[in-house]
């Protein structure tokens, strides 16, 4: 059995249900790096404690992005991440895109999948968990 998980599938595992500002995304189109700073809630804590911790996702080899219902002149909106998904295009590159609430997204052309998301804070607790429908 192959327990190896998918860098798309971890990254949504471990993003889903982040808040960050539209002015905590940021594209380097030299450095062809895509980061985004956010606060993600810690769905691998113990005991189902609601707990957010500050963190950020970058992906590297980055080739183009598009953003659609994403305001650039609002860099204080929150937006909602809630699922990341990837569309292979010529192997192994494709398209990594953020899917926010109120139809929102950010997708990044990629060579490859290229990501890493480190916390960057300690977690501090939070009175609500997100809820999703079944």
């Amino acid at each position: 059995m192959d327990t190896a998980l998918d860098p798309a599938r971890a990254l949504r595992l471990l993003a889903q249900d982040a808040v960050a500002r539209i002015g905590d995304i940021l594209w380097e189109p030299r450095g062809r790096r895509l980061t985004i700073a956010l606060n993600r809630f810690r769905w691998e804590a113990a005991d189902g404690a609601g707990e957010r911790v500050r963190a950020a996702v970058q992906l590297g080899g980055v080739m183009g992005v598009r953003a659609r219902n994403l305001r650039r002149e609002a860099p204080d909106a929150v937006v909602q991440l809630l699922a990341v998904t990837f569309e292979g295009g010529e192997a192994p590159g494709g398209v990594v895109t953020f899917h926010f609430a109120d139809g929102a997204d950010l997708a990044a052309d990629v060579e490859c999948i290229d990501a890493a998301l480190a916390d960057v804070s300690a977690p501090w607790s939070t009175a609500s968990t997100p809820e999703h429908e079944a």
